[in-house]
């Protein structure tokens, strides 16, 4: 993914606030054997650039002063409530140097499945992305995880998905973790009839309740004298 990038001279927070104000982002790019450089970026070319996955998970090709530099996205600074990038820094990759990034998971047919398709169960994709080691020239912009063997009672580990060719995961110590868990979807329980319940509490109502009072007669009128 290409984009273009230019430098700048000045810096401070005075000096970034005046850029933004012009529609452009201020940014550095480091690493390698150059320097630091300044430089700054159309913000509403840079604002759909960072949409895309690509930009954040791939070596991108940076255009500046008439030369391509590889360079990695390494942070992005966003105002808390605008939709506004305040700063960008990219770092220079090195061809010859292995690189760790995190790259994102793909997922796929998962609704062919046996777990999903006959048992009904449903998979939790407890893992989006990895972290990867391996050359720029082999830094894989995804990798695509195939669900159409999930099976009811069994999980898909990092073991169990192919990488790309030169491409090595880094796990910081766990062994082999699980990427997709299938859970198993309980049946509800049946509500009691309606009948069944109806008819005892109907009984014991009239168990329980006590005969009518009689209504006191009526008083015959007095005989005259």
């Amino acid at each position: 993914m290409k984009f273009v990038a230019f430098e700048r001279a000045k810096q401070g927070t005075g000096a970034s606030r005046r850029l933004r104000s012009t529609g452009r982002t201020p940014g550095i790019v480091y690493g390698g054997a150059a320097e630091t450089t300044l430089i700054e970026i159309d913000h509403n070319a840079l604002w759909h650039a960072i949409k895309k996955e690509a930009f954040h998970a791939s070596v991108l090709d940076m255009e500046l002063a008439g030369k391509e530099h590889k360079v990695l996205l390494r942070d992005v600074q966003m105002h808390p409530f605008k939709q506004l990038i305040l700063h960008i820094d990219f770092q220079r990759v090195d061809e010859n140097t292995k690189l760790h990034m995190k790259v994102p998971l793909h997922f796929s047919g998962e609704e062919n499945s046996p777990a999903i398709k006959t048992d009904g169960c449903l998979a939790n994709h407890v893992v989006t992305e990895i972290e990867v080691l391996c050359l720029p020239k082999d830094l894989p912009e995804f990798i695509a995880v195939d669900l159409s063997g999930l099976k009811k009672g069994a999980s898909l580990h990092l073991a169990d998905i192919v990488l790309p060719k030169g491409v090595t995961a880094v796990t910081h110590g766990k062994n082999n973790p699980v990427i997709v868990s299938v859970v198993v979807i309980a049946a509800p329980a049946e509500a009691p009839a309606a009948d069944a319940t109806a008819a005892p509490a109907a009984a014991a109502g009239k168990a329980g309740a006590k005969p009518a009072a009689k209504a006191p007669a009526a008083k015959a009128p007095a005989a005259k004298k």
